[in-house]
């Protein structure tokens, strides 16, 4: 896939409706990776820390543009997460396949607050 197609693949990812609600923007994506930021303002829980689901959506959102960024359909058949520390600022995630066994690829997908690993989160997306 060229460069054009990929951008107006992300293009299309930051424009959706979920993602500009939750002012999560695709930083970077090719074939199998994608970074993602999003700020937690307005998105914390009662504790005053970002809202757990919040962070499963930055997550999320970067595991589906790493797994269909380049052409190939790929839908999520299982998904799950484990928050290591609470965050307040501006989240990071990094999106990257770990495995293809031919019809199913693994992505792992790690989210920062500056340095400091927030959550883990893995996918297993089916090819279409």
């Amino acid at each position: 896939m060229d460069d054009a197609a990929i951008a107006e693949q992300v293009q299309r990812f930051n424009a959706s409706e979920y993602a500009q609600l939750l002012g999560m923007v695709i930083l970077k994506a090719s074939e199998g990776y994608a970074k993602v930021t999003m700020d937690c303002a307005g998105k914390m829980n009662p504790g005053g820390v970002a809202h757990g689901g919040a962070i499963f959506s930055l997550a999320d959102q970067a595991f589906g543009i790493a797994a269909n960024c380049c052409g190939t359909h790929r839908v999520a058949v299982s998904v799950s997460i484990q928050y290591i520390a609470p965050a307040k600022g501006l989240l990071v995630a990094e999106a990257r396949r770990v495995a293809d066994n031919g019809s199913c690829d693994t992505y792992r997908v790690l989210v920062y607050e500056g340095d400091r690993t927030v959550a883990e989160f893995t996918g297993v997306a089916f090819r279409v």
